[in-house]
């Protein structure tokens, strides 16, 4: 078993059931487990992230035998992902007879897992398909993924031709995968992974202040104050989207938005303070600091950060999310 699959396996196993969630306190467990796993190790969070997305997909809309399967394959080691950014001008393809050609791009962790979830375009919607990555290995293309941040989390190109069709399993019926509301409140997940983010640089900042005899001054006391205040406002954030998830079905969505809001103006206000207060030693690539900040503000980049606040402002309007204590 590879380091990645063990290390999955292990948190699996904090995890428990790969079902959706089923009250707030289940909710809050398995977004506490992102949230840590992000505050140790982003490019980690990530493709931890993205095996409890396509796990919980599978179990969602699988029939028993593919949940059967899966149960046993993540007893053995199994390593899911879910790949559904098309590559431009080579969409992935399901012939007729079950094949796979095409490419997906964006593809983080390939060449680690084990078991990828792809979408391919069907005529009612998008159709959900569990890859068997060790029956039908994409050629992958690493030469995209020259990246500053999460070099790690291997986010590449990868392309298939003719992929056999023992490989490919259908999950689900066509369209399930955009499936409201767990397609867009899923981003909750990866927020609790960015929130972690930001407590890493909490944490990265205080010791370097301490170890080199700053944290006293001021200027500095003032900068770890306010990092402890953004890191509390990204976790409160996503805290409160989870508290409204089983609460009101009306504000789901505006509070998984509003999270992703709230951590994406944290972590951005956090980068800037942490490289103020450790200045040009942070920039060393040996230096704790180096790596976090370059994780994270490429993982802060996710799609769609203008529609989040659109959503959010609506609701407002609407009178579905007000300030409350």
């Amino acid at each position: 078993m590879s380091g990645l699959r063990a290390r999955l396996a292990a948190l699996d196993a904090e995890r428990g059931a790969p079902d959706d969630p089923r009250d707030e306190e289940a909710l809050l467990a398995l977004l506490r487990l992102l949230y840590r796993v992000g505050r140790e190790d982003l490019p980690l969070g990530r493709l931890f992230e993205g095996h409890v997305d396509a796990t919980q997909i599978v179990t969602r809309y699988g029939d028993s035998a593919l949940r059967a399967r899966l149960a046993t394959a993540m007893r053995a080691g199994a390593a899911l992902g879910v790949w559904n950014a098309d590559l431009p001008g080579e969409p992935l393809r399901l012939d007729e007879d079950g094949r796979l050609s095409g490419g997906k791009s964006f593809a983080s962790g390939a060449g680690l897992l084990s078991h990828a979830l792809v979408t391919v375009d069907a005529a009612d919607g998008r159709q959900l398909v569990l890859l068997d990555l060790g029956v039908a290995p994409p050629a992958i293309d690493r030469a995209v993924w020259r990246v500053v941040g999460m070099q790690r989390s291997e986010t590449h190109v990868v392309r298939w031709d003719d992929a056999p069709a023992a490989a490919a399993t259908l999950v689900g019926a066509p369209g399930d995968y955009a499936r409201e509301p767990w397609f867009s409140g899923g981003a909750l997940r990866f927020a609790a992974v960015q929130a972690g983010g930001v407590a890493r640089l909490v944490d990265a900042v205080r010791d370097h202040l301490v170890a080199v005899a700053r944290a006293a001054d001021p200027h500095q006391a003032g900068r770890l104050a306010r990092l402890y205040a953004l890191a509390e406002q990204a976790a409160a954030a996503v805290r409160r989207a989870a508290a409204g998830w089983f609460a009101d079905a009306d504000a789901r969505l505006p509070l998984v938005a509003a999270a992703r809001c709230a951590v994406y103006a944290a972590g951005g206000e956090a980068l800037a303070l942490a490289q103020e207060a450790v200045g040009v030693q942070g920039l060393f690539l040996d230096h704790p600091l180096a790596a976090t900040i370059t994780d994270l503000a490429m993982y802060l980049r996710q799609p769609g950060p203008d529609a989040q606040r659109m959503l959010v402002g609506a609701a407002v309007a609407a009178g579905v999310l007000s300030p409350a204590l």
